[in-house]
């Protein structure tokens, strides 16, 4: 993300800031795309427009509806590829 500095003599840019300091303005140019200007002033805010942003939410969603994962052992069994269990040799050392 880049952040740009915007004059106080932009008037026009200035109303808008003003504008989402109060609620969150989207702005959609000639050719149609559309952009979100919001204020952010902490974590929370944050997490408020996350939750105002149905895409978000809704493949959010869409992914806690999907099963439960499942471990890499039974991943491995599943797929024919046996067992990886692997025993580690510990070796004390005496320093002094």
């Amino acid at each position: 993300m880049k952040t740009i500095a915007i004059s106080r003599r932009a008037r026009s840019v200035t109303a808008l800031l003003k504008r989402a300091k109060r609620e969150n303005v989207l702005l959609r140019s000639p050719d149609g795309n559309e952009f979100v200007l919001a204020e952010v002033r902490d974590f929370n805010r944050e997490i408020e427009l996350a939750r105002e942003n149905r895409a978000l939410m809704k493949f959010l969603d869409s992914r806690g509806r999907q099963p439960q994962t499942i471990s890499t052992e039974d991943a491995r069994t599943m797929l024919g590829l046996g067992s990886t269990t692997r025993t580690t040799r510990h070796t004390s050392v005496d320093r002094t």
